[in-house]
């Protein structure tokens, strides 16, 4: 089992000064991992991790079949990879100011109020005027049309400003009704919170037409655009912090699953005017995590071998949009970072890494995987107890 002993020295090991995906050994994604709930609860942990190894396997070839609709095309690989050399001197700078360029200040956002008795929902839909960072990038995005305007939907008490809590959907899970039913955000509501329910590039409605599925475009854009993606979204999260803080809102935070994990950790090391970050079963290394998956893991190994690159290399080529390749704008203890013992999507080490990286930051454990989260009651305790210390409520 690696420890969160283990897991410091190993990403601490060598040079202090070198980045971390060259401090991570190469085999960071194969190293045996474990929990101190396995022994407290092992049939959940491990009949939940076992159930999850099937699953991961049909997310994995789906991830792998949009890859390759893009990659397989004629000379398209050579290009994405020298393209992708564009960003490992920017995240070996490690200056989020030069990646995450601020959005302007006067985006109108349009409002339309939606049905419903118990809560006052706003949609709200504004045209993003993100620019990709990478010239290489410029002419796809250009040509989209569904994902150039960004979605949230707001949950508005509508009486005064209140503290809100931003809400990051996981990668096709995108539904509002799926993530308010994770988080119990009704329950969050009545507790006097305002919601804002995120929705991230290339998925609901910024998907483009004629994607199979919801989040296709995330992968099955290539590889640069895959890089584009976090950044995108990132400027979209601040122009919708503009937006509340606009109505007067000054506490605002941030959580979010899986992949809408990942990307609040992100904006934690972006956006200094976030009150609390919350960061549940968040991927912190996806080379490694598409090394761990299969089929992920042999197209990927067969890409980097025909590129002569290897792990190290490949991570540094994704770390732009990393949350371990900046520093945090928050103080630890206004972060919280919660996983599941048996999660084999987001295995355990990835998380140590994020605590590890975020001094003072808490990490709770809850006995389940990257879906079934036996214990829910008491991380949504722990959040809300988080919450309500930064937010002035």
């Amino acid at each position: 089992m690696l420890s969160e002993e283990q897991c410091v020295n190993d990403a601490g090991a060598g040079n202090s000064r070198s980045p971390w995906w060259e401090r991570l050994p190469e085999d960071f994604w194969r190293q045996p991992d474990g929990t101190e709930l396995d022994a407290r609860h092992p049939l959940k942990i491990h009949g939940t991790a076992a159930i999850e190894r099937v699953m991961r396997t049909s997310l994995s070839a789906t991830v792998a079949a949009s890859a390759l609709m893009t990659l397989a095309k004629p000379g398209r690989l050579q290009r994405e990879f020298e393209a992708l050399r564009f960003y490992e001197p920017l995240a070996r700078a490690a200056d989020a100011s030069r990646v995450f360029l601020p959005p302007p200040k006067d985006i109108v956002i349009s409002e339309c109020a939606l049905p419903g008795e118990d809560i006052h929902r706003l949609q709200l839909r504004f045209a993003s005027p993100f620019k990709p960072l990478n010239p290489f990038a410029r002419p796809q995005f250009e040509a989209m049309q569904r994902n150039a305007f960004a979605h949230a939907q707001h949950w508005c008490h509508g009486d005064r400003p209140r503290p809100t809590l931003i809400v990051i959907h996981g990668f096709a899970a995108d539904p509002h009704w799926l993530n308010a039913h994770a988080l119990s955000l009704n329950a969050f509501y009545r507790r006097g919170y305002d919601i804002l329910l995120f929705t991230y590039p290339h998925h609901g409605q910024r998907a483009e037409h004629g994607d199979w599925f919801s989040g296709q475009g995330l992968f099955g854009s290539g590889l640069v655009a895959f890089n584009e993606a976090p950044l995108h979204a990132i400027h979209d999260l601040r122009v919708f912090i503009n937006y509340l803080q606009g109505r007067g809102v000054e506490h605002i935070g941030v959580t979010g699953i899986s992949l809408g994990g990942y990307t609040a950790a992100l904006l934690a090391a972006v956006d200094e005017r976030l009150a609390w970050c919350i960061p549940i079963v968040p991927a912190v290394s996806p080379v490694d995590v598409f090394l761990e998956w299969q089929p992920t893991g042999l197209l990927l190994s067969r890409l980097m071998r025909n590129q002569g690159i290897g792990v190290a290399e490949m991570r540094g080529l994704l770390a732009v949009h990393n949350p371990l390749t900046y520093a945090p704008c928050l103080d630890g203890e206004r972060m919280l970072i919660i996983g599941g013992a048996g999660d084999r999507v987001t295995m355990p080490r990835h998380l140590r890494l994020l605590h590890q990286h975020w001094p003072g930051s808490a990490l709770h454990w809850f006995a389940g995987n990257h879906i079934i989260h036996f214990g829910r009651r008491e991380y949504l305790t722990c959040m809300g107890a988080l919450m309500d210390r930064y937010s002035g409520l």
